[in-house]
């Protein structure tokens, strides 16, 4: 009894929907990138193009007067000053505190353990605007408010959460065994930790330390109530400046918005060749 050839796969339809679904991919970068572009191009255009009842999607007289305007504008050297230091610092100290969060959690059996999971994950569902008044009234009690050190432990109250459970599944990632084999070698436990298990926890430290950074430099609520002194403003509130009573300035706002926004992808540009060495060392076995 002879059995039917297997048909080969049709390759029309398997044709068809790749292509189907790399219009829809195409189609949702465009709308994904055209507010960014949008807020470069009018950065660049001159006021004559701003403001028109027309879009123009293209300029033919590109200028930077937008860009000097923002530069020049009051308290723009402070504002990125000051937002430099709380993201830097709320970033590092996350990363620090978070990983021995998660190889506490992740390592070690203790009492209370799944109870501090469990808040982790409460804390996530809680959202910033709902903490605003008893956040300031406790930082208030500690004489830490209109003061930049304020700002960081409040944004360590709501990045830390999610970098601990970041990290924690890095962490468990780790056969335990490879520590205990340095540890025969002769290694303590604290050498074993820093030659075994942070070299393969890596991609997660930096996946972290995106998240941490870009939560603290776009955040605007929490610095907005708490800092009331202009000197002490970080880019977010600094770009409020441009909204006035008389009006809004559409290109030194946007010229503004694209330069706050050139640190943090300067910043993921370079952590990226990172991320792809650690997953590439995580990966060889020795």
């Amino acid at each position: 009894m002879t059995s039917e050839p297997t048909r080969p796969p049709r390759r029309g339809r398997r044709g068809g929907g790749r292509i189907a679904a790399n219009i829809v991919g195409v189609a949702a970068s465009v709308l994904l990138i055209f507010p960014v572009y949008w807020m470069v191009l009018t950065a660049f255009k001159p006021g004559d193009e701003l403001l028109t009842y027309t879009p123009h999607f293209a300029t033919l007289h590109p200028t930077l007067a937008n860009f000097s305007r923002a530069i020049h504008a009051p308290h723009f050297g402070d504002a990125l000053g000051n937002s430099v230091l709380i993201a830097f610092s709320t970033m590092i100290i996350a990363l620090v505190l978070a990983l021995l969060a998660a190889v506490a959690i992740a390592r070690f059996r203790w009492y209370g353990r799944r109870a501090f999971i469990f808040a982790i994950l409460v804390v996530q569902m809680v959202p910033m605007s709902a903490l605003i008044i008893p956040l300031y009234l406790m930082l208030n009690s500690i004489d830490a408010v209109n003061k930049l050190s304020g700002v960081v432990l409040t944004y360590l109250a709501f990045v830390l959460p999610f970098s601990i459970w970041t990290l924690r599944g890095f962490v468990a990632g780790v056969p335990a065994e490879l520590e205990e084999a340095a540890m025969v070698d002769g290694c303590t436990r604290l050498q074993a930790f820093f030659r075994i298990v942070l070299p393969l926890v890596f991609p997660g430290l930096v996946a972290t330390s995106i998240y941490a950074l870009i939560q603290s430099w776009n955040e605007y609520i929490m610095a907005y109530v708490l800092l009331s002194d202009q000197q002490k403003e970080t880019l977010p509130v600094w770009l409020v400046s441009f909204v006035s009573a008389h009006g809004v300035d559409y290109g030194a706002l946007m010229a503004g918005a694209t330069m706050m926004a050139l640190p943090v992808v300067v910043f993921f540009a370079v952590i990226q060749r990172h991320v792809a060495s650690g997953l590439t060392a995580g990966a060889v076995k020795g």
